[in-house]
């Protein structure tokens, strides 16, 4: 009968060739832990098959010591299968690209003004011109004084919804104190006060909402065909090539107006999976807003997450790639382009988006939104902006805390493609670096177990 010591040696050499089985299908890397049962140390091995796992009994003593190590050898972390697989867990892969798109695909000054042109034409349209009373910069000038009086938060759409409601109000009231006046046979500015107020009141009421709606729908209507008509040339070709660059990129876009791609029908809306506009979240936007009021000298800055994680939200909605448990589809590539500082770059970057600063050549691109801030005299801020003084002094102070957080910056619009793949590499760049240390430890912990 074999002594104890002999059949654990058999036993030991029997599991010592079962490592040596390197082309078999049925054994792959196996786990070696210790246990320790009373005062003697015991190592036990179990393999891992494709379908089962197999728990071996614990071993003790038996095996020469070149055995083991050449066990240990085969066994460690750092082999080349497994080495690839942690490389492409960890590899990076463009999953989501949102724009802004005001002055970031198109200008916006002269599509504003164009907008407002149909402005002025719906108001003629509707019996509210056509006698010198009405320009297109009314609704401007108007929204301006508006901003100024209001004690609330109010979004564009309410904004020029209230201006185009005061320049109705203001061309039934010219009308009804003429009317008055021709009657009375005097001049209107002999009208008495009370006559003149109660002329406001009746102006007030005179004005039908529906014909509000439709103004503004015209407005509305007209600024997504003046965007279509004023795409930056090249624009239609950049965006071919990042589709063809990253097919399986879902594309958004994120705005604080009502400009929305998917309604450019001949030219953007091929491209965009969605839009998400700050007016969808009335909430959020308000808060934002009264935060903004309180920024203060030593760099607080306001919250921005809500308009982004809604974006990102619509993201997983609209992701079905099958991959929704890996750890890339918790934390994906995404990259947002845009021109504002404190919006595009400040804010995405709170929600983990690379950012691209499109702040593009001056005469080429007639770009206006970024000079708001270079001079907080209203003479000399665009035609087009409603922003107060004060508003203006907090932006800037939070596109102050914006620029470091800028990942990449365009000047042409061409460099676009380029800079998001550029991106891109560098964050596989940095995601095999993470790799290669990760199995760096892993082997130093390996090889510094003893069996």
């Amino acid at each position: 009968m074999l002594s104890k010591l002999s059949w654990t040696s058999l036993y030991t050499l029997y599991v010592i060739s079962c490592f040596r089985i390197t082309n078999s299908n049925a054994f792959q890397q196996p786990i070696i832990s210790r246990q320790y049962i009373g005062s003697s140390t015991r190592s036990s091995l179990s393999f891992i098959t494709k379908g089962n796992e197999i728990d071996d009994d614990v071993i003790s003593g038996g095996g020469s010591n070149d055995e083991t190590k050449e066990a240990k050898r085969r066994t460690a972390p750092n082999s080349i299968d497994n080495d690839n697989k942690i490389k492409e867990n960890k590899k990076k892969t463009l999953k989501l690209i949102t724009f802004d798109l005001d002055d970031t695909l198109y200008p916006i000054a002269p599509v504003l003004n164009e907008a407002n042109k149909a402005f002025a034409t719906a108001m003629i349209k509707y019996g509210f011109g056509g006698d010198g009373m009405i320009s297109p910069n009314d609704i401007v000038e108007t929204s301006k004084k508006i901003r100024k009086e209001s004690s609330t938060i109010l979004s564009h759409t309410q904004l020029r919804e209230l201006a185009i409601r005061r320049e109705m109000e203001k061309v039934i009231l010219n009308r009804k104190l003429m009317q008055t006046a021709d009657t009375w046979a005097t001049q209107v500015s002999s009208l008495s006060p009370l006559i003149v107020d109660h002329a406001k009141k009746w102006a007030t009421r005179a004005v039908p909402e529906s014909v509000v709606e439709a103004v503004l729908s015209a407005w509305e209507m007209e600024r997504h065909h003046a965007a279509e008509r004023n795409l930056y040339y090249e624009c239609m070709d950049v965006f071919e090539q990042i589709r063809k660059d990253n097919p399986d990129a879902i594309i958004g876009a994120v705005t604080d107006g009502k400009a929305n791609p998917l309604f450019m029908t001949f030219t953007l809306a091929k491209y965009f999976d969605f839009c998400i506009s700050w007016e969808d979240d009335q909430e959020g936007r308000t808060k934002f807003f009264k935060e903004l009021s309180t920024i203060n000298e030593v760099g607080k800055t306001t919250e921005l997450k809500w308009i982004y994680n809604a974006a990102f939200d619509k993201y997983k909605e609209l992701s079905d790639d099958g991959t929704k448990n890996t750890n890339e589809e918790k934390n994906p590539l995404w990259i947002h382009v845009g021109d504002d500082l404190a919006y595009d770059v400040g804010g995405s970057s709170q929600c983990g988006a690379k950012t691209i600063l499109v702040e593009l050549e001056k005469t080429r691109y007639k770009q206006t939104a970024r000079f708001r801030f270079n001079d907080d005299n209203d003479e000399t801020q665009p035609d087009w902006s409603t922003n107060t003084e004060e508003e203006l002094k907090q932006r800037k102070k939070m596109n102050d805390n914006a620029t470091e957080l800028v990942d990449k910056k365009i000047e042409f619009l061409t460099l676009l493609p380029e800079a998001i793949s550029d991106i891109v590499s560098d964050e596989n760049i940095k995601a095999e670096k993470d790799a290669e240390s990760d199995d760096t430890e892993a082997t130093k912990q390996w090889n510094n177990y003893s069996f």
